[in-house]
């Protein structure tokens, strides 16, 4: 029963508390830590992205507003700028990093998986990053170019579930192709990958795995056609050919047989040449998962939007990165909850009325659905009249 709790205390609930000690053990987090433990850090964290909060100012006067509340919301007895401060400086970011995959885990369970314009058997990942600008006199670490920082956010976005499967911080002067090296790849599985990942070696590495990927092909490839496929040109489709790349390098890095796939988009009057290494797929099916990558655009675009990633609360590389990762935390359990309670909501307005109402002691599950008020029947009471009136 959630009778007398706010709504923050049945929030955190939905985090599995035994979990994140585990990881806070093995990083010796709370090491010589009296009170303000890794837990009480992240909760502040994950009130700040949900309430959505500008600076460790504005955080720190909303908290110490409601200091009565402390113990009830999970917050500890000693939340003060400094203690919060030092926490983001020194404590691990690992161990948020973990945790964060931990939710990202138990999201793509909980998440069920709405129709899918096309039929694969495996997931559906969106790779792609985006920059986040720094100010390099403040973030000194970050550097990027002579007057600029900034950071990177590679993420590989499953589609399906819209939740993000893969996150890696790095800074922004790190070319996308690397990100190919370090992710994991999964049998079976599709990539979506603009043209700032084709690298055919690397694609190659992810073909030996029993892994897709679907990406367009520069102007300059030079391809050899072995033998084309039948098309239907009244869906776009122009031609739909098996082949091998002909360059030097280019054979050696990639020796098997590519598809070649030009399709002519109606809605934007453009041609675009896709490459896969998919033979099985409809032309169209194709053309239809390289529509899919938007996809990871319109998260970058929301997490930007509704999340503090863009303005820190700390100056450090370490603090930065818990930030950005409690963000991740914060969605991911913004998701579980709608999942749960199957709330016929986007994401964006769950966080809306969770932002306005995490103090309230209404039942999380009452103040998500959504009610009729119109068709309320008011109850029939009969009033005694008062004698003189």
């Amino acid at each position: 029963m959630n009778q007398g709790k706010y709504i923050f205390a049945q929030l955190t609930e939905f985090l599995p508390r035994r979990v994140f000690d585990r990881i806070v053990s093995k990083h010796e987090g709370n090491k010589y830590v009296r009170s303000f433990t890794c837990w009480n850090q992240m909760l502040c964290m994950v009130f700040g992205q949900l309430t959505a909060r500008d600076s460790m100012r504005d955080l720190m006067v909303s908290l110490e507003a409601h200091q009565s509340k402390f113990y009830h919301l999970g917050f500890g007895t000693t939340v003060t700028r400094r203690n919060f401060g030092k926490a983001n400086q020194k404590r691990n970011y690992k161990i948020f990093e973990e945790f964060a995959y931990v939710l990202i885990d138990r999201a793509k369970k909980s998440c069920y998986q709405k129709d899918f314009e096309v039929e694969v058997e495996g997931n559906v990942y969106a790779l792609d990053s985006s920059t986040i600008d720094l100010c390099l006199s403040v973030f000194w670490w970050a550097e990027f170019r002579k007057a600029k920082g900034g950071i990177k956010l590679h993420t590989a976005f499953d589609v399906k579930r819209a939740i993000p499967s893969f996150l890696h911080i790095s800074k922004a002067s790190l070319h996308d192709v690397n990100i190919l090296d370090i992710i994991p790849y999964e049998k079976g599985s599709f990539y979506i990958v603009d043209k700032a990942y084709v690298d055919f070696s690397r694609l190659y590495s992810m073909h030996l795995q029993d892994s897709f990927f679907v990406t367009r092909a520069k102007t300059n490839m030079r391809f050899k056609r072995m033998y084309s496929k039948k098309t239907d040109k009244t869906a776009g489709v122009k031609h739909d050919q098996i082949g091998k790349l002909e360059g030097y390098y280019s054979g050696k890095n990639y020796p098997e047989k590519l598809r070649r796939i030009k399709y002519f988009d109606q809605e934007t009057q453009k041609q675009l040449v896709f490459l896969t290494n998919n033979m099985e797929l409809k032309a169209t099916d194709i053309s239809m998962l390289y529509k899919k990558r938007w996809e990871v655009e319109l998260f970058f675009k929301w997490m930007k939007q509704h999340l503090k990633i863009k303005s820190f609360w700390g100056t450090s590389m370490n603090a930065v990165k818990i930030q950005i990762y409690c963000a991740v935390i914060a969605y991911c359990l913004v998701a579980i909850v709608g999942n749960t309670f199957k709330v016929d909501r986007r994401i964006y307005e769950i966080l809306q009325i969770m932002s306005i109402s995490l103090l309230d002691k209404t039942p999380v599950k009452e103040i998500l659905t959504k009610y009729d008020y119109k068709n309320v029947k008011e109850l029939q009471i009969k009033q005694l009249k008062i004698n003189g009136f």
